[in-house]
């Protein structure tokens, strides 16, 4: 589903990721782990878009789309979540995941607009309707009125998942996603995503979350994949242990 070859990221005199070559089937999990400044982040915004490689090629379903950039991306189905919530403040809860979804339109251009079309209202009834189910589904359907702004980090969070996940993507990259839940939205969250017909990229510090929840495991040290293989295999791995585990 998605590849990344040979890919390699310099700022200035600095390679931020050097050589790295993986591929994630559809349908799989796969975590990426590693320290601090190994380059992970810049990896996600190299396969999401919002960086173009120095060296290297990114693969959707076999297409090179490395000169693609990150709308898109979006609108092949690649979704991404922050390490720090990117929500749109100024706008309720149900407003951020409509966001998502009000691209695809309800046809008729302004005209249809203007004369309120019936096909038009039925589309825009028919978002809402999904916008409500994942925010229920998330576990934040009784905030959908209230500003994003005003919400702990928890709870954007969630709103940040609903939001990806409302136009049901096909790649989901999720960087640090347990960062700032408790114990009931860290499992809530685990659900959802589990709940999903997509490919999921994870990024996360807690190892054993990753452990759990990944089928397979990418570590990065300095920008460089030093281990790749399921969960059991790269925990024991000599390589990881010094660089990351200890």
């Amino acid at each position: 589903m998605i590849a990344v070859e040979d890919v390699g990221v310099r700022f200035g005199g600095v390679h931020a990721l050097s050589g790295v070559s993986f591929a994630v089937e559809e349908g799989r999990t796969c975590g990426v782990i590693g320290p601090n400044g190994a380059g992970k982040t810049t990896l996600f915004d190299v396969v999401t878009g919002l960086r173009r490689p120095t060296t290297g090629t990114v693969r959707l379903r076999g297409e090179d789309v490395t000169a693609t950039g990150a709308v898109r991306r979006a609108r092949l189905g690649v979704r991404r979540t922050f390490q720090r919530p990117q929500v749109f403040g100024r706008l309720t809860v149900l407003e951020n995941v409509l966001a998502a979804v009000e691209w695809r339109g309800g046809g008729g251009g302004l005209p249809a607009d203007l004369v309120g079309l019936r096909a038009r209202r039925r589309a825009e009834a028919a978002r809402r309707e999904r916008a409500a189910e994942v925010l229920d589904r998330c576990g934040i359907g009784a905030l959908s009125g209230a500003y994003a702004a005003d919400l702990p980090i928890g709870q954007r969070r969630m709103v940040e998942l609903a939001r990806a996940v409302a136009d049901e993507p096909s790649v989901l990259l999720l960087d640090e996603p347990t960062s700032g839940l408790d114990g009931e939205q860290s499992e809530r969250f685990a659900s959802v995503v589990r709940g999903l017909d997509a490919t999921v990229l994870l990024v996360e510090h807690d190892v054993g979350f990753v452990m759990a929840a990944c089928e397979r495991i990418v570590v990065l040290d300095l920008g460089r994949v030093i281990a790749d293989g399921e969960p059991a295999a790269v925990r024991e791995d000599p390589a990881v242990r010094a660089a990351y585990l200890g």
